[in-house]
C-alpha cells in the first residue's frame, strides 16, 4: 500500500553534490540499510538496495545486497563539510539521497531525501510489505530537517499539567510504553494518518529530525532527554485522549515534535536513546515528567526553554548534560527513571552481566539469545546453563554488532533491553510461523 509524507522533499541538487565530491573528497558520511518484513519483522536476506542522488533519477551511485541479518555494509557517500552542521544557517549541512529497495515477494520501497551528514553513520530501516496483485509500492518523501527547513514554532504550554481537573485521565505511575500512536498532522486534521510506532523508534526519529547527529554527546543527550520527558508527559497525562482523540502525540511542531514517516536515523543518536530511553526530567514533589519544551534559538526565540543551538554551544564549552538542562530549565531539575517498561518479559538485573557472571538472569539471557539466533543466523546459538562463558560472550558481541551497539560482549542496560526487545519480536515470529 503506498504511503508518503505530505511534505515536499528539500533536494540537494545533484550538480552541487558532484561539485562537492570533486572539491571536498574527504567529506563523507556513511549509510547502513536494514531490510525486514513488515508482517513478522523477519530480516530479509538478499534484498537489493540502489542509491542515487535525490533529484536526479538517472544517477546511480551504489548498489548493495543485504546479508543473512537483513543489513548492508556501511556505504560511504559524499556529504557537505562538517562545519555546516555545527553552525546555523546556510548552506544545507546534509546531502540527500534516494534509496530503491527490492526483495523477492515484497512490494518495492523508495525513500527520497535520506539525509547524510559527514562523519556519522545514517541508518535506514526498511519495512517491506508482502507483494500485492496490483503492484503497489511504498514511497516516502522525507522533508527537510527542522533546523534547516521552515516549520511552525511550538505553541507554549505549561510544563506541569493540572491533573486535579474533573474528568482527567492520568496513569498511576510513569510507564515507558511499548508503542505510541503518532497522528501525522495537527490534532484537528481528521484526514491525517495515525501510525503505531515502537517508543524507542519514535524517539530516535524525532531526535534525528530535530538535532544534528554531528553535535557533541552532551548536547545530543540533553535534547534526547527533553524529547523523552515531553513524550512521557503526553503518555502519563493521556493528553490527547482526554480531548477526545485516539492518539498519543502529533507530528506537528506547533503542538509536539517533528516525526517523519520513513526517515533515516543516525547511529550516534540511536546509541544514546538505547542507553537512556527510560529516563525523563523531573522536579521535586512533582510526579509527572515535565513537558520539556524547546526551540532552535536562532529562527525562533523561547525564553525559559532550552534552545537547540544554545545546547550545542554549551556542550562545546564543556557543560555536562545535566548542566545544560539546568542552565535552561532551572537548578531544581533532575533526571528520573520510569518505574515500568511495557512489553519486556524480564527486568534489568541491576548490574551488567559479563564473562564470569552466573545465575538465573544469565540463563534468561542465554534463552533469549538462543531464540534470536534462530532468526538472525549470524548470532551463535547457545545452551542455557546459567554460566556466562566464552560462547555467551561471543553471542553477545555478535548481537551487539548486528543491532548497532558497542560490541564489547558486556550485557549492560541498553544491551539487556535490546535483547529483550528483539526476543519479543522473534517470539511473535515463532507464534505466526
Amino acid at each position: 500500500m503506498p504511503t508518503s509524507n505530505a511534505l515536499t522533499s528539500f533536494p540537494f541538487p545533484s550538480h552541487s553534490l558532484r561539485a562537492m565530491q570533486a572539491e571536498l573528497p574527504s567529506s563523507y558520511g556513511y549509510l547502513r540499510v536494514y531490510v525486514r518484513s513488515s508482517v513478522q519483522a523477519r530480516p530479509l536476506a538478499g534484498a537489493a538496495v540502489s542509491i542515487r542522488y535525490t533529484g536526479d533519477p538517472s544517477s546511480s551511485l551504489e548498489e548493495a545486497v543485504t546479508d543473512s541479518d537483513g543489513r548492508t555494509e556501511a556505504i560511504r557517500l559524499p556529504a557537505p563539510p562538517l562545519e555546516y552542521s555545527l553552525q546555523p544557517g546556510e548552506p544545507q549541512p546534509y546531502a540527500e539521497y534516494t534509496l530503491d529497495i527490492r526483495a523477492e515477494g515484497y512490494e518495492p520501497l523508495t525513500a527520497s531525501g535520506v539525509e547524510i551528514l559527514p562523519d556519522v553513520t545514517a541508518v535506514y530501516e526498511a519495512s517491506l510489505q508482502p507483494a500485492s496483485p496490483d503492484g503497489s509500492a511504498s514511497v516516502y518523501v522525507i522533508g527537510p530537517h527542522t533546523l534547516y527547513g521552515d516549520y511552525p514554532p511550538k505553541i507554549a504550554e505549561s510544563e506541569i499539567k493540572p491533573l486535579e481537573e474533573s474528568g482527567e485521565i492520568v496513569l498511576s505511575r510513569v510507564v515507558v510504553p511499548e508503542t505510541i500512536v503518532v497522528h501525522d498532522g495537527p490534532p484537528s486534521d481528521s484526514s491525517a494518518r495515525d501510525y503505531y510506532v515502537p517508543y524507542k523508534d519514535y524517539i530516535k526519529n524525532v531526535a534525528s529530525s530535530e538535532i544534528y547527529a554531528t553535535w557533541p554527546d552532551a548536547a545530543i543527550r540533553a535534547n534526547v532527554l527533553a524529547i523523552l520527558s515531553f513524550t512521557l508527559n503526553r503518555v502519563y497525562t493521556e493528553w490527547y485522549r482526554n480531548k477526545g482523540y485516539n492518539f498519543t502525540i502529533t507530528s506537528s511542531t506547533a503542538f509536539d515534535h517533528k516525526w517523519i514517516p520513513g526517515r533515516n536515523i543516525y547511529d550516534s543518536i540511536s546509541v544514546v536513546v538505547d542507553e537512556i530511553f527510560s529516563d525523563y526530567l523531573s522536579r521535586p514533589n512533582v510526579r509527572q515528567p515535565i513537558l520539556a519544551q524547546y526551540c532552535d534559538g536562532r529562527k525562533v526565540s523561547c525564553p525559559n526553554w532550552m534552545t537547540q543551538w544554545g545546547s550545542k554551544e554549551l556542550a562545546n564549552q564543556g557543560y555536562s548534560t545535566i548542566d545544560i538542562l539546568r542552565y535552561y530549565y532551572g537548578d531544581n531539575l533532575y533526571i528520573n527513571t520510569a518505574e515500568q517498561i511495557s512489553g519486556i518479559p524480564s527486568s534489568w538485573p541491576g548490574a551488567p552481566l559479563r564473562a564470569g557472571s552466573s545465575g538465573q538472569k544469565v540463563r534468561q539471557l542465554q534463552e533469549q539469545l538462543d531464540a534470536i539466533a534462530d532468526v538472525y543466523t549470524s548470532i551463535p546459538n547457545l545452551t542455557a546453563d546459567g554460566i556466562f562463558g566464552p560462547a555467551t560472550e561471543a553471542s553477545v558481541k555478535q548481537f551487539q554488532s548486528v543491532f548497532g551497539l558497542p560490541a564489547n560482549g558486556i550485557v549492560d542496560y541498553p544491551t539487556w533491553y535490546k535483547i529483550s526487545e528483539i526476543y519479543v519480536a522473534v517470539s511473535r515470529i515463532a507464534e505466526l510461523s
